[in-house]
């Protein structure tokens, strides 16, 4: 029989709704596994955007204070729920999920559904990085706008974490990329990660740059409240941009859609349906284990320092791949 000290755990801890200055480490009891729960060890945690919005209380679903942030994991299988068929002890796995104990904490118990198998070929840090970028670019590109082999798809900022994942499920199923970035760095990521074409954002000329090229089937927007109204004249006839991050209002020429019949459409991973969701992550593992979905880590920030991570995620002044904090080795 495990002693009391065994079932606790350390997790990082929001009591009230604010700036970084309430994720407190804690020690509290490890949670206990449900009958379709899979009890995690967590190994290594993704840090999104979406993480600090739900901290600072400025999000549409708030979970009841104290919560525990942080939706994507690595780890390995402590425990297993009675209704658990898929998982056993020991094995190694990625997850997303909503739960209210999230994974910036030792263990988190995470529903059968939202586990997925990690296999041997990536890191724990690797797996933490597949998540909410992994299956939000998935569901934008195939889900969303339908998109198809052959087509031209603009990506901005693709040195972000869901850029890069965007970029590698594009390539992988025969579209054209362009990527853009807004450092030296980001953009050597782009070139490396495979997109086609690599363009600075930061350059004061770089729509006009655009323009001068063919338009694009396909746009994936992380920033429209700056880009929107550029992406309405950069789409192809039927062109589709999608919207994936915004920080603010836009003002737009509805005009510019009217003679390419050209769609804007939103993209929120946490609206896929159930079989939406099994639909991404089965077309994950399968990446994984054919090799092509391969993780960029940016930097890695150890428990105590999570509050680093979730400040850098949004005043980062050039993506270059994932933020991960490291749970427990």
């Amino acid at each position: 029989m495990r002693s009391a000290a065994a079932k606790m755990m350390r997790a990082v801890l929001v009591r009230q709704f604010g700036d970084v200055d309430q994720m407190k480490v804690e020690r509290i009891p490890i949670p206990t596994v449900r009958d379709k729960q899979v009890l995690i060890k967590v190994h290594s945690s993704g840090v999104n955007p979406v993480d600090t919005y739900v901290r600072a209380g400025q999000y549409k679903a708030l979970p009841d204070l104290p919560y525990i942030p942080g939706k994507d994991a690595a780890g390995l299988v402590h425990s297993v729920g009675a209704s658990v068929s898929k998982f056993k002890p020991g094995d190694r796995v990625f997850s997303s999920q909503t739960n209210q104990m999230g994974t910036l904490a030792e263990y988190a118990c995470v529903d059968e559904s939202n586990v997925f198998p990690l296999g041997s070929s990536l890191t724990f840090n690797e797996g933490a990085a597949i998540g909410i970028p992994y299956f939000t670019a998935y569901r934008a590109l195939f889900q969303k706008a339908l998109a198809k082999s052959g087509e031209r798809v603009l990506i901005h900022g693709a040195s972000g974490a869901v850029g890069i994942a965007a970029t590698q499920i594009a390539k992988k199923h025969g579209m054209y990329v362009v990527g853009t970035g807004g450092t030296t760095e980001g953009i050597d990521l782009i070139r490396e990660t495979g997109a086609d074409e690599a363009v600075n954002h930061r350059d004061s000329d770089h729509i006009e740059k655009l323009l001068e090229g063919e338009k694009f089937d396909v746009i994936l927007e992380m920033s429209s409240h700056v880009n929107l109204g550029h992406d309405l004249t950069l789409m192809n006839s039927g062109g589709r941009t999608i919207v994936i991050g915004c920080r603010g209002p836009v003002n737009i020429n509805p005009r510019a859609l009217m003679s390419t019949e050209g769609s804007v459409i939103g993209c929120a991973l946490f609206s896929a349906t159930p079989d939406e969701f099994q639909e991404i992550g089965s077309a994950m593992v399968k990446g994984i284990m054919d090799g092509w979905v391969k993780p960029v880590i940016d930097t890695v920030f150890d428990l105590e320092k999570a509050h680093e991570a979730h400040t850098a995620v949004i005043q980062s002044k050039g993506a270059k791949g994932k933020l991960i904090v490291r749970v427990q080795e």
